[in-house]
């Protein structure tokens, strides 16, 4: 019985933590090639997109909306990791010939991704 009880306390998250949970669908993952991101006053938004070579429609697989904040976060987060990969890969290239050729604007404030 006391076995039960110390998995139980740790199971649990410290003070401080947050238990996160993620499910298997999610897990999976969403393909995207393609972002988007517009804000306003208070929100960022990015869409992921999936375009494919040669058919003009393209699909918004995922939206996520954050507050300014979270999205500076964000921003620190991928370049602290992109500089980690780099050290471990090298750099990562930058091709004009993956940027799409036609202008995608959502009537707001355009971002680059």
């Amino acid at each position: 019985m006391a076995d039960q009880n110390s998995d139980n306390k740790e199971n649990q998250p410290k003070p401080g933590q947050i238990n996160i949970e993620l499910s298997e669908e999610v897990a999976e993952g969403v393909y995207s090639n393609l972002a988007m991101v517009a804000h306003s006053n208070t929100e960022f938004v990015l869409d992921f997109i999936r375009l494919m070579p040669g058919v003009p429609k393209a699909k918004v697989k995922a939206r996520i909306i954050v507050t300014p904040e979270h999205a500076r976060r964000l921003l620190n987060a991928l370049q602290d990791n992109i500089q980690k990969y780099e050290n471990s890969f090298g750099n990562i290239k930058h091709s004009e010939e993956v940027a799409p050729k036609f202008p995608v604007n959502f009537g707001g404030t355009m971002g680059e991704a």
